[in-house]
């Protein structure tokens, strides 16, 4: 068991059919989703992608009235990691990314300076993911999926009927790759992975609305054969 795994929880008693409860807003100039995911059973909580308005973020977890254990990043782009310093200016928690991602999450002020936008100096993460990693929250397990393409240490965590893939996959669309780093023939392979996942699971995206599986391969060209993505 690795000290990341320790360290969310994973020798606690493990529920197959525990629910997570998720809660959602969208922050930013990119409008970018974070979710902070609690076992109702422990009130254990993870705050995933915390990118901007931090006091907001401060606001949701001290209302939800949970335990926050940990911060989980699926990727590090500047719209995702930009509040990571307000969080644990008050909870001492540690932040989990892909160390693939290191060199995304070390560009993101330089990004910031591009678009014109204020970016605080952000705490490095202190826990790195690895692919098939089980995430322990309380009586839930999330598996960690290294799914490349919009980022090369961009994960999916999913268990439980849920999948928080970042921006892999959206409604009806996928995720950039024509940003520093990105790798179209990688998200192509990424997203049949994240195809085989049950057809009821919720997509919990990080940008625009949830969908489900099902959903998207019905529907979405990038899913089902009537697009590629672009350069891959």
């Amino acid at each position: 068991m690795t000290d990341a795994a320790r360290i969310a929880g994973a020798d606690a008693p493990h529920d197959p059919a525990a629910r997570p409860e998720a809660r959602m807003a969208t922050v930013g100039p990119f409008q970018e989703n974070y979710y902070l995911v609690i076992d109702p059973a422990t009130r254990a909580a993870a705050l995933v992608d915390p990118g901007d308005e931090g006091d907001t973020l401060v606001a949701m977890v001290r209302e939800a009235d949970v335990t926050l254990q940990a911060i989980w990043l699926t990727h590090a782009h500047l719209d995702h990691v930009g509040a990571i310093a307000d969080i644990v200016q008050v909870w001492d928690v540690p932040v989990h990314l892909h160390p693939l991602d290191l060199p995304v999450f070390d560009f993101a002020p330089t990004a910031a300076r591009r678009y014109g936008l204020p970016f605080a100096p952000q705490p490095r993460p202190t826990h790195g993911f690895a692919e098939g990693e089980v995430m322990a929250l309380g009586a839930l397990r999330f598996a960690v999926m290294h799914c490349p393409g919009h980022a090369p240490g961009h994960v999916v965590l999913h268990g439980h009927g849920v999948a928080l893939v970042g921006d892999c996959l959206f409604y009806g669309s996928v995720g950039r790759t024509d940003l520093p780093l990105s790798d179209p023939p990688a998200l192509t392979r990424s997203l049949a992975r994240i195809a085989q996942l049950a057809p009821e699971t919720a997509v919990l995206p990080g940008h625009g609305q949830d969908t489900t599986i099902a959903r998207e391969l019905a529907h979405n060209p990038f899913l089902n054969g009537g697009a590629r993505v672009l350069g891959g």
